[in-house]
């Protein structure tokens, strides 16, 4: 091998050791068709008044976000603060937040592949090669992929060390999974 064809592999085994890691654990088992009813507008309505209001005061247990970034689903979207009394696993509190992650078929917990059902199956996904379809069979493509985020009660937003099954979270943190295309948005907003 030519040594830019080392580096060329290098840098791409790199590139998927690190969104393996980032990624690894980052899902909750995958979401059990439910049951019940669909809510009803009504419902709908009361719950994203709720999530707005949350959104605009202090939060003193997590602040849960979902943005889907360059996606533009807002679908996914959510801003939610979820009561914690201490450390708890980031899975748990984005269950309370009714937060759904789904993985890929090989890596149906370590990895988030799907969040409140974004992207679906037969979306398109723009980036700088065309577009794409994410599948969920393996890893997630490099270039489109939900990011784990942390951040303090005060401080800078961090890209997360652990997956969501290992992650603890503390009253006054926040936990955003954000949707990066082509390494945009490159972090939270503010």
């Amino acid at each position: 091998m030519t040594l830019t064809k080392i580096r060329t592999a290098a840098a791409s085994s790199l590139a998927a050791a690190g969104l393996l890691f980032t990624l690894a654990a980052c899902s909750t088992p995958a979401a059990q068709p439910s049951t019940s009813a669909p809510a009803s507008p009504a419902t709908a309505t009361a719950t994203a008044a709720a999530s707005s209001s949350a959104a605009s005061e202090p939060c003193a247990g997590v602040n849960v976000i979902v943005d889907s970034g360059a996606l533009k689903q807002a679908a996914a979207d959510t801003s939610v603060c979820v009561p914690v009394d201490g450390p708890t696993l980031a899975s748990k509190v984005l269950d309370e937040a009714k937060v759904k992650t789904e993985g890929t078929d090989q890596y149906p917990t370590e990895l988030v592949c799907r969040v409140n059902g974004v992207p679906a199956a037969d979306f398109d996904i723009a980036h700088k090669g065309g577009t794409y379809k994410e599948e969920c069979k393996k890893t997630p493509a490099s270039f489109a992929y939900w990011a784990l985020w942390v951040k303090p009660a005060s401080g800078a937003w961090a890209y997360a060390q652990e997956g969501l099954a290992t992650l603890k979270v503390s009253p006054g943190q926040s936990l955003e999974l954000l949707f990066t295309v082509d390494g945009a948005p490159a972090a939270p907003a503010a």
